[in-house]
């Protein structure tokens, strides 16, 4: 391990059912490459260990109660313990996975991730963090520069989420056109994720 390297603690959150295909691929060389830099890591496989992402509040069980939801704990906890955090995933239906978005409504609720001030803005509680937003999708990049067409590669994640939530340094590594890529180009995009978290 380079003696220079300042070791991080990085939480890994990663959303897709087929742990063989190239989505996963791009975690597990993001994950090698933070390994080979001596970076300690926590994971959650959202598919693998079957989170429930419903959210659910009644008159018994009140919404501004789930910030002490159980069955969330250990989330909320590897989220305060990490320095910084890497969310991987593909794009559906231009967003994220629903079990992506089940796990924001219920772990990154109010008075744990946010909070309002007497004026009602939006205050975020979760301080001094970064974070990486890693995702695949089948829509061609020229998507980003086309007005009219509302697609999201991260920035919902990074922008209404993160930042909002006190996230100080928040970076999108979207891959586009996966359906039309080359066996070369998957390599190279899995080399540079590798390299990436070699460099965290």
């Amino acid at each position: 391990m380079n003696k220079e390297v300042n070791v991080k603690k990085v939480y890994m959150i990663v959303a897709h059912p087929n742990r063989k295909g190239l989505c996963f691929a791009a975690f597990e060389n993001l994950k090698r490459g933070l390994e080979a830099a001596g970076h300690e890591i926590k994971i959650s496989d959202l598919y693998q260990e079957n989170f429930n992402p419903v959210l659910f509040f009644d008159e018994n069980k009140l919404r501004r109660d789930l910030q002490h939801d159980p069955e969330v704990q250990v989330y909320r906890e590897a989220i305060l313990w990490a320095d910084h955090l890497v969310f991987v995933f593909p794009v559906w239906w231009s967003g994220m996975p629903a079990i992506l978005k089940g796990f924001i409504d219920r772990v990154f609720a109010k008075g744990f991730a946010y909070e309002y001030d007497s004026k009602s803005h939006m205050k975020g509680l979760i301080k001094n963090k970064t974070a990486w937003i890693v995702n695949a999708q089948d829509a061609p990049g020229i998507v980003r520069f086309v007005p009219f067409i509302i697609h999201d590669y991260g920035l919902v994640l990074k922008r209404q989420i993160l930042m909002n939530c006190g996230f100080k340094k928040v970076q999108c590594f979207p891959i586009f056109s996966v359906i039309k890529s080359t066996p070369e180009r998957r390599s190279q995009w899995l080399q540079k994720l590798y390299h990436l978290g070699e460099k965290l």
